[in-house]
């Protein structure tokens, strides 16, 4: 495990390929209970998908991260770097529900966009039900809405056909925050 610089009293740790199981089921826990609130039902299945996470942990580029407060697991961040382009993208970002409203997400994106100053571009994506999520990106990261995805216009990086099998019009927003190249701050 590789640690990373302090930020607060947030660290990054490099998860280790024998902690992604224990990750998977921490991150599907923390989007679940969001997804049922929403849903006012018990899931049937886990969201997301242990496909969709698996494929994020073998994306070219990913980088797993353990988000850690006080020597104790919070939360986790999948990023995926592309170091030619720039444009790095936040797969998975989640902070544990019994750990939410501390200012943690808060503490460890920034210690995210501390580990890659180089960045000129990050984009994530999260669901159109999401209002916590929606919040923290734009109104506490700096990350503006620029698209949005839904059954007139699908996410060109989804499995349409899955998609519409299943009777699910996944309806995301797209959200992008630009940077300067100079210590990785935003751009005003």
């Amino acid at each position: 495990m590789r640690e990373l610089e302090e930020n607060g009293n947030i660290k990054l740790l490099e998860a280790e390929p024998s902690s992604l199981n224990e990750f998977k089921c921490a991150l599907q826990d923390s989007f679940r209970v969001a997804a049922e609130a929403d849903f006012g039902r018990p899931l049937d299945e886990p969201i997301p998908s242990d496909e969709d996470i698996e494929k994020s942990f073998n994306t070219t580029g990913a980088v797993i991260y353990w988000i850690m407060a006080d020597g104790h697991r919070v939360g986790g961040a999948v990023v995926v770097i592309d170091q030619l382009s720039g444009r790095n993208s936040l797969s998975f970002f989640f902070i544990a529900t019994s750990q939410q409203s501390r200012g943690l997400g808060l503490k460890a994106w920034k210690a995210i966009e501390k580990e890659f100053p180089l960045t000129k571009v990050w984009e994530t994506v999260t669901p159109y039900f999401e209002k916590r999520n929606i919040h923290f990106y734009v109104n506490r990261c700096g990350f503006k809405i620029v698209e949005f995805y839904n059954k007139y216009r699908p996410d060109p990086h989804q499995d349409s056909r899955r998609t519409h099998d299943e009777g699910n019009d996944e309806e995301m927003f797209r959200f992008e925050k630009i940077m300067d190249n100079a210590g990785g701050k935003r751009e005003v």
